[in-house]
């Protein structure tokens, strides 16, 4: 039977399959020719029915290739019952080829984001036409595409849309997905590594680039200066960028300007929360997926009290089918009352303190460690004052338990901490823009 992309024949491993090969090919070989082509031969992948091997020399891959290509094939086809194509490699050719796979692997195996399950509404029509659009004419239609809007609400569905609809139609096309806070964790490690080449060769050489949560990388300027020349080096190649955000780019107040006008210099659409009825028809839609049928009463109960957040809607739905399938249970209004209460939180979303003081450490470029540390740096301290400041006014907690977060700092402290940060607000309108940016990325977790 065919060998499934990815897939080692499970009959054996890639060492053994070549073992296997090298063994049909003795039989009408010398052991000299075995030696004298394969010694140094190494197999390197074997996917969707093709075999992809390495020599040294340029030579002897052209040896190779016309000498044995067919043997080795038809040793295959003996092998697996089906047809196989062979690759063979020199040289530096297995650095490219790799480098090639990682670029054609960055886009995520995903199931159900597709157009055809994506709700249309008065509130997201508009960003559901362009990303379409998109879709059927990447980097001539709308290049860059820029989709915001609050957590929840179907950005990243159009996303990984738009990416299945051109691997589907176009599978030789490229494609690269990333998010802003991965594309910063990975540019860190390539710089530690010495691998910044191969990390701008994973992300400038696709032919759709797609960036998820780009506001993350606002106010890190050095990951801005990398994405702003792999910006330029794909867009200049005409090739398709498509990015989400929480916010438009106006209101980044610590994203650069030369990336806020190349990113409002394409269309920009955003998705606002659905109206009731889209609600209702998100709602069955979720259901049908999970084969879950709900009466009008139990989808209209659900659209009235979840009204801002698709993905807690399809948290009640599985929750409701894992009543009906764990308890037998009958879904009922009831049901549906205890599966909201278990999926939302009743009121306001409160973070917690780890949360509060992971994503003001990431804003400032630190790790939660360092602000909940001794260290006394310029930057430190104003990012461990101003994550005080959002405990405070975010969460419950008192002064006590505040300093508790921080290395039993007191709660002399932490009001000194406060009150400084207050003190800036009233002088300093970037001290407004920060927090305002900061809560936003503590909100888009909740």
């Amino acid at each position: 039977m065919p060998v499934e992309e990815g897939e080692t024949p499970r009959m054996n491993s890639l060492s053994d399959i070549w073992s296997a090969i090298m063994e049909i090919l003795s039989r009408n070989l010398t052991a000299t020719a075995i030696n004298t082509w394969f010694s140094d031969c190494t197999p390197v992948e074997i996917s969707d029915n093709k075999l992809v091997i390495h020599t040294p020399s340029d030579f002897k891959r052209d040896i190779i290739t016309q000498r044995f290509s067919s043997t080795i094939t038809s040793a295959l086809n003996d092998l697996f019952s089906c047809d196989f194509e062979l690759e063979v490699l020199a040289g530096d050719e297995l650095e490219q080829y790799k480098k090639q796979r990682e670029a054609d692997d960055c886009f995520p195996e995903v199931a159900g984001y597709t157009f055809d399950r994506f709700v249309v509404g008065p509130s997201n029509k508009f960003a559901h036409a362009a990303a379409v659009a998109v879709a059927e004419n990447p980097g001539t239609a709308y290049n860059p595409l820029f989709i915001y809007g609050n957590s929840g609400l179907g950005k990243t569905h159009l996303l990984l849309a738009i990416g299945q609809y051109i691997h589907e139609n176009n599978p030789e096309k490229k494609i690269a997905y990333v998010k802003g806070d991965d594309f910063t964790n990975l540019m860190v490690r390539s710089i530690k590594d010495n691998t910044q080449e191969e990390f701008r060769q994973k992300y400038r050489y696709v032919d759709l680039f797609l960036v998820d949560d780009i506001q993350f990388i606002a106010g890190k300027l050095g990951v801005q200066e990398e994405f702003f020349h792999t910006f330029n080096t794909l867009y200049e190649a005409g090739k398709q960028i498509v990015i989400t955000s929480d916010r438009p780019p106006m209101e980044m107040s610590k994203l650069e300007d030369r990336l806020r006008t190349r990113f409002e210099g394409g269309l920009m659409a955003d998705v606002q929360p659905p109206d009731m009825e889209t609600r209702m028809a998100i709602t069955r839609n979720k259901a049908a997926q999970l084969g879950l049928i709900l009466t009008d009463e139990v989808v209209e109960y659900i659209a009235e009290n979840i009204t801002a957040n698709i993905r807690q809607i399809e948290g009640v739905v599985k929750r409701l089918t894992a009543y009906k399938e764990i308890l037998d249970d009958t879904i009922t209004v009831n049901s549906v009352k205890r599966a909201i209460k278990d999926v939302i939180r009743i009121g306001a979303y409160i973070p917690t303190p780890d949360v509060i003081i992971e994503e003001t450490a990431r804003y400032y470029s630190l790790t939660a460690d360092d602000l909940r540390g001794q260290r006394r740096s310029k930057n430190t301290a104003m990012a461990r004052q101003v994550s005080m400041y959002l405990m405070r006014n975010l969460t419950n907690l008192s002064l006590k338990d505040i300093g508790e977060q921080y290395e039993d700092r007191n709660h002399s402290t932490v009001l000194n901490s406060i009150r400084k940060v207050e003190d800036l607000l009233k002088t300093d309108q970037d001290m407004a823009a920060t927090l305002r940016d900061i809560s936003s990325n503590i909100n888009a977790r909740g």
